[in-house]
């Protein structure tokens, strides 16, 4: 017998909590924790990334919802009560990142810091709030990929049955692109819990890293999304986009199939990313040799 998990954890007489709402929660305090230990290392108090909490969630929250309502404006614009029904899902993570960083740098330009060198402390808090977030669309069977033979989740993924059963959406199997993309981010944790203890690192640097490593994870399994955003570009952009995408082919077969549009957003803006991060890497690194390393002390302007 299949169990699907309901997406409500409880009710508090007409006020249900969602499951969603709770690993959000989580996910923020897991990520604060991570940052205050290491902050202690250069003098940071706990209360400084607290505060920096209480104004990033927020931000990114408020990004994340208008970066989705703005691609999906069709579907709310005769229904502006619904932009608000976060617990409904509809939160991009670019959007969550661009709000972040807005209010980040609001915050730590008023505390007088160098955005680069907090931004390195706390990207590894980012990418393990993105790891356990993914799990809250798991409770509410959303961005998933396309479909998939029952077989493959449990004898060529060998999936435990309560990550199978909720793939079974109304008799279908789905690619569980939620776990995908929270095991790429573990391992993006590794690497950046690695990265920061290397003499070589400048400022900046291990932000970056985080940028090209969540961005090329999600360029990827976006691809197996039927749920992505989307656009319609020139056919020698999506051509492109087909072609580096194609290593996934191998595994896990075709793409998912777009509603709408050719192109994904998300792997679009990935790919600027990456670009991105990289270009500002070796122009910071050019422009000012003498870039304070990720080790040295942090001090106030």
């Amino acid at each position: 017998m299949s169990y699907v998990i309901d997406p409500i954890a409880f009710s508090i007489g007409p006020l249900d909590v969602n499951w969603y709402g709770m690993i959000l929660g989580s996910a923020a305090i897991a990520g604060l924790l991570l940052a205050i230990l290491e902050g202690k290392r250069f003098n940071l108090s706990s209360d400084f990334f607290l505060d920096l909490l209480l104004i990033g969630v927020p931000s990114a929250i408020i990004g994340a919802r208008l970066y989705y309502v703005l691609f999906k404006w069709d579907s709310y614009k005769d229904n502006l009560l619904e932009i608000i029904m976060i617990q409904n899902g509809g939160l991009a993570i670019h959007g969550a990142l661009i709000g972040a960083v807005i209010g980040a740098a609001v915050y730590f330009r008023v505390k007088r810091v160098s955005f680069w060198r907090i931004a390195d402390i706390c990207a590894p808090s980012l990418i393990l709030g993105q790891m356990i977030g993914r799990w809250g669309n798991f409770m509410n069977q959303e961005a998933h990929g396309g479909p998939v033979e029952e077989a493959f989740l449990r004898e060529t993924l060998n999936l435990p049955n309560f990550i199978v059963n909720q793939m079974n959406i109304n008799g279908v199997f789905y690619h569980p692109t939620f776990l995908y993309e929270s095991i790429w981010n573990l391992a993006g944790l590794l690497l950046l819990f690695v990265l920061r203890r290397r003499t070589f690192v400048k400022s900046g640097e291990v932000f970056f890293t985080y940028i090209m490593w969540y961005s090329l994870g999600r360029f990827f399994i976006e691809g197996l999304r039927t749920d992505s955003l989307a656009f319609t570009g020139p056919q020698f952009l999506a051509d492109f986009m087909e072609i580096l995408w194609a290593p996934m082919l191998l595994v896990f077969g075709d793409a998912g199939n777009m509603a709408y549009g050719n192109i994904r957003i998300a792997q679009f803006i990935s790919l600027l990313l990456i670009v991105f991060a990289i270009i500002m890497i070796f122009i910071r690194r050019i422009k000012n040799p003498d870039l304070p390393k990720y080790s040295d002390p942090i001090e106030r302007y």
